[in-house]
C-alpha cells in the first residue's frame, strides 16, 4: 500500500480567545502530486498551512506525513516533520536575514547538522534550482522583490523536503517574475500543496484543486473543473480574471 505524502484526517482549531477557525478538516496528497489550496479571505488556509509542521496544533484530529504522525511533544519527530514539510511564506523578508543569500540558504541545513562538502552542495543545489547561483554574496535586502521570492524557496530546498507548501507564491510579483517562478516550480521533484487566489497560476501549476471555506473543504477535483464553475466560485468569493477562459489553459501549459 502506498502511503500518503500528507494526510489530514477531522482536523480542528480554535484561537485561544474561543474563536473556531477549521471545522473537521480532511485532506490527502499523494506523492508527487500538485494541489492548489484555494479559498476566500478568513477561509482558514493559513491557519491549516501552520498545522502540518507542528507551527500550530491543539485542536482534535490527526496530520500525518508520510506515515509519520506530526505530534508537538516529540521533539525529535517534530525536527523530523519540519525538514519533511517546507513552508515558503508570502513574504520572503520572512524567511531571509542573514549577511549573504549563500548563509540564508545554509542556515537550515546546519541547524540539522550539516557540514562541510554536504553543506556546500545544498547551497549550491538550491541556488542552481532557483537560477540564483550568481547572487550567493550578495545581501539578500538589496535584490528585487522577486529574486528574494527565488531565494526563500531556495532556503527551503536546502532542507530537501519532501513537502513544499507555497503561500500566495506569484503575491506581488511582475508577469516576468510570475513567469519565472512558475518554470523553477513545474520541475522540482516534490509534493506541492500552493495556497492561492491566483486562479490561473493554480491553474497552471496543479492538477487538482481544493477549496476551504470557514474552515471545511468543500469541493475537491480536478481544477480546470472546478474553475470552470461559475456557481462554485461564485458561493466561496473566487474570481477569475475577467476574460480568463479555463478551458483554453490545461494545467502545466503556460498561457501563452
Amino acid at each position: 500500500m502506498t502511503i500518503s505524502a500528507l494526510r489530514v484526517d477531522g482536523l480542528h482549531f480554535a484561537y485561544p480567545d474561543g474563536t473556531p477557525v477549521l471545522h473537521g478538516v480532511d485532506l490527502t496528497l499523494a506523492p508527487g502530486e500538485r494541489v492548489a489550496l484555494l479559498g476566500p479571505n478568513g477561509a482558514g488556509k493559513t491557519t491549516l498551512v501552520l498545522h502540518l509542521n507542528g507551527i500550530l496544533h491543539g485542536g482534535a484530529g490527526t496530520i500525518e506525513v508520510a506515515g509519520a504522525r506530526v505530534d508537538p511533544s516529540d521533539r525529535a519527530g517534530l525536527a523530523e516533520i519540519r525538514r519533511r514539510v517546507g513552508i515558503v511564506f508570502q513574504d520572503p523578508d520572512d524567511q531571509l536575514f542573514m549577511p549573504t543569500v549563500a548563509e540564508d540558504v545554509a542556515f537550515g541545513p546546519q541547524n540539522l547538522g550539516v557540514r562541510g562538502d554536504e553543506l556546500s552542495s545544498r547551497v549550491d543545489e538550491a541556488l542552481a534550482a532557483v537560477g540564483m547561483s550568481e547572487h550567493r554574496d550578495q545581501v539578500p535586502h538589496h535584490l528585487s522583490f522577486g529574486q528574494r521570492r527565488r531565494v526563500a524557496v531556495a532556503t527551503v530546498l536546502a532542507m530537501r523536503p519532501e513537502i513544499l507548501v507555497l503561500d500566495e507564491p506569484s503575491s506581488n510579483l511582475d508577469p516576468a517574475s510570475r513567469r519565472e517562478l512558475a518554470e523553477i516550480l513545474e520541475p522540482l521533484p516534490v509534493t506541492v500543496l500552493m495556497v492561492t487566489h491566483d486562479l490561473p497560476y493554480a491553474l497552471q501549476l496543479c492538477p487538482r484543486a481544493v477549496i476551504l471555506d470557514a474552515g471545511r473543504i468543500v469541493a475537491d477535483g480536478p481544477t480546470p473543473g472546478l474553475l470552470a464553475d461559475e456557481a462554485l466560485l461564485h458561493a466561496h468569493r473566487l474570481e477569475l480574471p475577467f476574460g480568463f477562459d479555463p478551458a483554453a489553459m490545461t494545467p502545466g501549459r503556460r498561457a501563452g
